[in-house]
């Protein structure tokens, strides 16, 4: 991958909108490459990016209805059932009767599904494309992407 330096001269503020142009478009061309090496490596595990999506979704520890696992992906329940079928036609996951309620399945993660969640979990965090940063530049970039994100999640993303 080529490096490139950033310019060293600030920008005017009549530059403004060029700039804040080309930093969309490189934010969206990192999301592109990030997104094509996870589907890349998730394809190796045999797996979909959706499927992988589902079964990350699921803690191994807490089975869990079908209907939630749909309000976890914010997806229809029609969509759920074809991606549990799929991913217990690969042993990853199991149906089982609620203890609770045993008119409700629960959707179980089985032993092998905990193996390949864990890796599912490896490829969404890979950072090879950030290896260039030092650590102070990926805390600022953790902390700029935080703010452009205006809290895109109910809260802070990171796992401190």
């Amino acid at each position: 991958m080529a490096q490139h330096t950033a310019p060293s001269t600030p920008p005017h503020s009549a530059d403004r909108a060029a700039l804040a142009g080309d930093v969309v478009r490189r934010i969206t061309h990192v999301a592109a490459a990030l997104r094509h090496h996870q589907d890349l490596e998730i394809a190796e595990l045999g797996l979909t990016p959706a499927t992988a999506r589902a079964l990350h979704e699921l803690d191994p520890d807490r089975p869990l209805p079908a209907r939630d696992l749909a309000e976890g992906l914010g997806c229809d329940r029609s969509n759920v059932t074809a991606l549990v079928d799929k991913l217990e036609r690969a042993g990853l996951v199991e149906r089982r009767p609620d203890p609770a309620d045993r008119r409700q399945k629960t959707l179980v993660v089985t032993g092998p599904g905990r193996q390949v969640r864990a890796r599912v979990q490896q490829v969404m965090t890979d950072s090879r494309l950030l290896a260039g940063l030092t650590v102070e530049e990926l805390a600022i970039l953790r902390e700029l992407v935080w703010k452009v994100s205006d809290g895109g999640c109910p809260e802070r993303c990171d796992d401190d």
